[in-house]
């Protein structure tokens, strides 16, 4: 499958971000700007290396050397860019060795620090790579940058300045955890918005699906990367955890464990398949957890996986939906037309590789096994692999798009879930939300920062 789409996008897409798989041609959405950056060459590279696919990594690579140039007039997500680019090119090099791709990661880091020029050190969600002039997405609540986007730039930012000696970016994402720190939290829920101008969280929305998910899962992989040594990062994740178990997870009539969303002060009983990483999630930050809960986290990890399990179920194709509803007799179905789409994420399975390494349970096997089949028979085209509109449906039409986080992340995800725990043990590797691995750094108590 790996092989299918990255040939796929050689032979139609290349140095284009995405490619239409039935158009058969490039393709690019408004988080890279206007320009053509090669994003799937990027996020693909990693998992080209582990696949062993170095003919194709080596391609990559001489494109990366012969094309990749950050000196655009192109306005793109400073949070995109980081975990795909930034996330992408790390992981190349640390594991290949190959000294380009720390030299691109950091010519690109260097441009996206002038998004960090705002009244409050919270950086805004875009920033132009020429000029340094940031600015906010305009549907954002009033303004605001979003929780997700500057909450999901550590452990990129911690290993920039490992590798150079800059403390610059550090100190950038340590300013936004301490300011986030001293902020007064809604019934300790952190909200999806904050105004970088003004230091004030917008509407009191919160979620650990989009536009939440990732800042907390990168609290955890905080600790974890800096080998247990970042204990703040590890409280301020457990108490995060403990407001989201108060206030957001619930379980259904029928008995499936699942976590909603607060919106104006209510409990919205919809899940997204963005928040299914979270099983995976609360399995990985198990062993650590306070007063002897690592049993009762590994368990909601369970209960997530299979509620998600279950969305894809319910479906004709077996492919989940992009959110499901826990209402009066439906559950974990999408309801509404525009939820209905699935465009090969890979949260679900995200989740089922975790569970698969902290338990062995075959059954998480049997359903990645059970998504593989399903993307192979209604996602495969002749040009590559496509979302689909409709996943309940028995003949779907396409959406025409190969996106880059199917060869960075759910292709990926499912190599592991049927390899050894040996390849990239979870000991000494931390995967970005990208599924970027970056080695834990053991730092020997040397006060690098």
């Amino acid at each position: 499958m790996m092989k299918h789409a990255w040939d796929s996008y050689r032979q139609y897409g290349w140095g284009h971000n995405e490619l239409k798989p039935i158009a058969k041609k490039g393709h690019s959405t408004n988080i890279f700007g206007s320009s053509q950056m090669g994003a799937t060459i990027v996020d693909a590279l990693d998992t080209l290396y582990i696949m062993g696919l170095h003919d194709e990594f080596k391609d990559g690579q001489e494109w990366i050397e012969q094309n990749l140039d950050f000196s655009v007039n192109a306005e793109v997500s400073v949070f995109e860019v980081n975990i795909r680019f930034i996330g992408g090119l790390l992981a190349a090099y640390y594991l290949s060795g190959q000294e380009v791709f720390k030299v691109k990661a950091v010519q690109l880091a260097e441009k996206l620090l002038p998004a960090f020029n705002t009244p409050t050190g919270i950086p805004w969600a875009m920033v132009n790579l020429k000029s340094g002039v940031g600015r906010n997405w305009g549907w954002a609540s009033a303004g605001s940058s979003i929780l997700a986007e500057f909450g999901t730039l550590h452990m990129e930012f911690v290993h920039l300045t490992y590798l150079t000696g800059n403390p610059a970016y550090y100190q950038k994402v340590m300013h936004i955890r301490k300011l986030l720190a001293k902020m007064d939290r809604p019934n300790g829920l952190y909200p999806n918005y904050l105004n970088p101008r003004t230091g004030r969280w917008g509407q009191h929305h919160t979620s650990v699906g989009g536009l939440g998910d990732s800042f907390y899962e990168y609290l955890l992989k905080a600790w974890l990367m800096s080998d247990k040594t970042d204990t703040e990062a590890r409280k301020t994740y457990d108490d995060a955890i403990e407001a989201i178990e108060r206030h957001l997870i619930r379980k259904s009539n029928g008995g499936l464990t699942f976590i909603g969303e607060w919106k104006n002060g209510h409990l919205e009983r919809k899940m997204g398949h963005l928040t299914c990483f979270a099983g995976g999630m609360f399995a990985l930050g198990a062993d650590g957890s306070p007063d002897d809960k690592a049993g009762h986290y590994l368990q909601l990890g369970a209960e997530i996986a299979h509620t998600c399990h279950e969305s894809y179920d319910r479906t004709v194709l077996k492919l989940g939906p992009e959110a499901f509803k826990f209402d009066s007799g439906l559950e974990a179905v999408a309801v509404r037309q525009n939820e209905k789409y699935y465009i090969l994420r890979p949260e679900v399975i995200e989740t089922y590789w975790y569970m698969w390494r902290f338990t062995h349970d075959p059954k998480y096997r049997q359903w990645g096994w059970e998504a593989v089949q399903a993307i192979d028979k209604y996602c495969r085209v002749s040009g590559g692999f496509s979302g689909v509109k409709d996943v309940y449906s028995s003949n779907p039409t396409y959406d025409d798009v190969q996106q880059s986080f199917f060869l960075a992340e759910t292709l990926k995800y499912l190599y592991l879930l049927f390899s050894s725990d040996e390849l990239l043990p979870l000991e000494n590797w931390v995967f970005n939300t990208e599924a970027h691995p970056l080695p834990v750094l053991h730092l020997d108590g040397r006060c690098w920062m």
